[in-house]
Parts: structure tokens; sequence; C-alpha cells
């Protein structure tokens, strides 16, 4: 059976601490498949915030949708624990950006998982995909420089 194998770009856009929480542990008394997106998601959020916009619906008069996620599942993460998620920028184009993932538990080498989202630039007004604002495609170049 093949696996997923997920490899992280070089280029690191934002790092932040979060801890797991009683409701994200599973029947098998670890860090639950479901939460781990959740801590990706909630990861994706502030790294959004840490830009200067408030949510992911208010980017420059669009918003984003998230059009496919991949999770590669490595370790345990247990109650209390400290997480360290990094993003990692991927290919980008003029209407998406590829987001990856590295959980690790803080103070240790522990990877819990490493995960891979692509965003799409989305106008919910209209329905429909739209090309990525330039204030943020400026802000993802200026990481790569």
């Amino acid at each position: 059976m093949s696996r997923i194998k997920i490899s992280l770009p070089p280029t690191k856009v934002f790092e932040t601490s979060l801890s797991i929480r009683i409701s994200d542990i599973n029947y098998g008394n670890h860090l639950g498949n479901d939460s781990v997106l959740s801590l990706m998601h909630e990861a994706r959020f502030r790294f959004y915030k840490s830009l200067g916009y408030t949510d992911e619906l208010s980017i420059d008069g669009v918003g984003t949708i998230q059009v496919d996620t991949a999770i590669q599942y490595k370790g345990e993460g247990f109650h209390g624990d400290q997480v360290t998620a990094e993003i990692y920028l991927g290919d980008t184009t003029s209407k998406s950006m590829d987001l990856y993932y590295r959980l690790s538990i803080k103070d240790s080498d522990k990877v819990i998982a490493l995960g891979k989202t692509g965003i799409a630039f989305y106008n919910y007004a209209e329905g429909k995909v739209s090309n990525m604002p330039a204030s943020i495609a400026k802000k993802l170049e200026s990481f790569q420089s």
C-alpha cells in the first residue's frame, strides 16, 4: 500500500504555539486525526492574522477556501502537550497557494504530523474562485527573497 509522503518546502513563513486540549483527545487517549486538521486550521488563521488580516474571509475583498488536504501522521500527541506549529509556503499561482505544516512537540524533535493544504482565493459573494489579491501576493513574495 502506498503512503502519503509530505516534503516541506524551504520557505518557513510562520510559527506559533498551540496546546492540545481535552476535546482534541480521541478514544485511543491521544490526539485525534480530526484534531490534527483543526490544529492546522488554527495555525493558518494565526498566520493570516500575522499578515494583518482579520480572518480567512477578509483578504482584500476576497476570502479563501481549502481545496485539498493531505496529512502524514508521524507520532502521538497527548492532552496538555505544547505543540509548535510551523507553516511553510509551497507553490503559488495567480489564484492559489499551497501551505505546508509541521506539528511537533515543543522543545523536542518529536514530530506529530506533516500536512499540506491547497488554498484558493474565493469570492463568496460571486461564488467563484478569484485572483490572489496583489497585497497578499506581495507579502508572500517577501518571504521568498
